[in-house]
């Protein structure tokens, strides 16, 4: 198992996906990447493909980094056997302009890695335009 031996069961299971979303909030691709499985997939609930294996998801996530107003805030999380589900609240910048959106996002780890991914998102929600 890749994970240190501090972490055991659900604080094992809670590790890499904590790790990821720090990553995630510093816009650290290398360090993002450090905790999903080579052939690891997300997908947009229940089950249409977003990203199979590493090199899609570093592409996927490369571009999603450059939004300078990124942060992800996770108000809730579940752990259930491998699974960790975070009720999450995220600003970007969308095609339209910046905003949030609640996402819930389900992570399945095995040996210590994200082997799959699944992501429920809400509507976004525009910032409303200042005169």
């Amino acid at each position: 198992m890749s994970l240190h031996s501090e972490h055991t069961g659900r604080a094992a299971i809670e590790y890499p996906v904590q790790k990821q979303l720090e990553a995630y909030n510093a816009r650290d691709i290398d360090a993002f990447m450090e905790w999903w499985a080579k052939d690891c997939q997300c997908f947009l609930f229940p089950d249409q493909p977003l990203a199979r294996g590493t090199a899609e998801i570093r592409a996927r996530y490369i571009a999603r980094f450059e939004e300078p107003n990124l942060h992800a805030t996770v108000r809730n999380r579940l752990i259930v056997g491998n699974l960790v589900i975070d009720d999450e609240f995220i600003t970007r910048t969308f095609p339209d302009g910046p905003g949030t959106i609640e996402t819930i996002a389900m992570y399945e780890i095995e040996d210590g890695k994200i082997a799959r991914a699944w992501f429920k998102m809400g509507t976004p929600q525009l910032d409303s335009v200042k005169a």
